[in-house]
């Protein structure tokens, strides 16, 4: 638990499942540029991770890849990424910006559910589905536009969404869910 920074070399291809799990001292990172995939777990419970860059050479993100990153403050997932996972970002209490890329087509379930501090948020416009509980608890989002290319919205979406004011659906949505 001593493990403070990495730098992963270009040389890397792949990293394991849970590779950086619970590494709770962990503040910095960079990520090989030859890095396809972000597995599941990799870097859950990274607590004092402040920022990641992710690199274009990533095409998916793995379910709760970085939940409860508690002090990851924003978030930039390139246009090369095509899935984001399951509670990829969950519980992440620091998280005020996210700029999901237009390479992303569904935004699984509860991706960032209890992301208490989230204040803005960019959809990217490949997202056709926005998956159960995403921004749910979400409590300081005050708006979000929703994409065109967006035909399904889940159940619970923006629930508890306290400051939720202003929500774009544009006509491309053909459910919304509970």
């Amino acid at each position: 638990d001593r493990l403070k920074s990495v730098t992963i070399p270009n040389s890397v291809t792949d990293i394991g499942f849970r590779a950086f799990y619970n590494c709770s001292k962990l503040a910095s990172v960079k990520l090989s540029n030859a890095i396809k995939d972000i597995k599941q777990n990799t870097f859950y419970h990274c607590l004092s991770l402040t920022s990641i860059d992710i690199p274009n050479s990533v095409t998916t993100i793995e379910d709760n890849a970085f939940s409860e990153c508690q002090s990851l403050s924003s978030i930039k997932i390139p246009d090369s990424v095509t899935s984001l996972g399951k509670e990829v970002f969950y519980s992440c209490d620091k998280l005020t910006s996210a700029i999901i890329g237009n390479g992303v087509d569904s935004i699984e379930e509860r991706a960032f559910n209890y992301c208490s501090k989230l204040t803005s948020v960019t959809i990217g416009n490949s997202v056709t589905s926005i998956g159960k509980g995403v921004f749910s608890y979400c409590v300081e989002l005050p708006s979000i536009t929703i994409p065109n290319s967006v035909t399904e919205i889940g159940d619970e979406a923006f629930y508890k969404c306290y400051n939720l004011k202003s929500l774009n659906i544009p006509n491309s949505v053909k459910s919304i869910g509970d």
